[in-house]
């Protein structure tokens, strides 16, 4: 199985090791180096102050009523007629000297 795997750009694994009873010993061949891109992303919180201010305009309305306060007053005026009846003493209006 492990024979059969393509590896080290397309030839077979057993293509490169000698046919022989004894395996010699010999530097181990140098591929290019094949680069691997690999992208991360990272995510960073960053707090930004944004001060606000609220100004509030307080509006005071008033608005008037006028309730009435009634007051009475009263006065009496008394008004005598007297007719003058005979056989009393009356000290009235008849009793002018014109």
């Amino acid at each position: 199985m492990f024979f059969n795997r393509n590896c080290c750009g397309g030839r077979q694994m057993h293509q490169m090791m000698p046919q022989m009873e004894q395996p010699m010993m010999e530097q181990p061949i140098m591929e290019p180096t094949i680069t691997k891109c690999v992208e991360k992303e990272f995510y960073h919180n960053i707090e930004h102050c944004c001060p606000i201010h609220t100004h509030v305009i307080n509006k005071h309305i008033y608005t008037h009523t006028y309730t009435p306060q009634y007051s009475c007053s009263e006065e009496n005026v008394v008004i005598n007629n007297d007719c003058g009846c005979p056989g009393a003493n009356n000290q009235g209006f008849n009793n002018f000297n014109f």
